[in-house]
């Protein structure tokens, strides 16, 4: 059984970084999903995959995985590149603006 340990991104509506901070130890699907000729819904015998453990650090989600015998890759997390204005969201509505302001 192979897991893979990683940093979520954040949600797409979400400004902040908080549920990105936790590293994340997630196993891969040992087999493929079957879909319910009835209802439609897909399935699958595989436990494991249902399975999502968080965890403070990295150095914690590795030392997990070695002392379980848990086979697992380390997913590098990618740096934000800062999103910095000159005036900041302040600049929207100083009282000194040369422009009309406009939607």
């Amino acid at each position: 059984m192979r897991a893979r340990i990683f940093r979520p991104a954040r949600s797409t509506t979400q400004s902040g970084p908080a549920l990105s901070r936790d590293w994340v130890l997630e196993f891969s699907p040992a087999e493929a999903r079957r879909i319910d000729p009835l209802m439609g819904w897909t399935s699958s015998g595989d436990m494991d995959s249902q399975v999502r453990l968080s965890f403070d650090t990295r150095e914690a989600a590795e030392a997990y995985a070695r002392e379980r015998g848990i086979d697992y890759v380390v997913v590098a997390p990618r740096k934000r590149r800062p999103n910095i204005r000159p005036g900041g969201y302040a600049e929207n509505f100083a009282h000194n603006r040369r422009q009309t302001w406009t939607h």
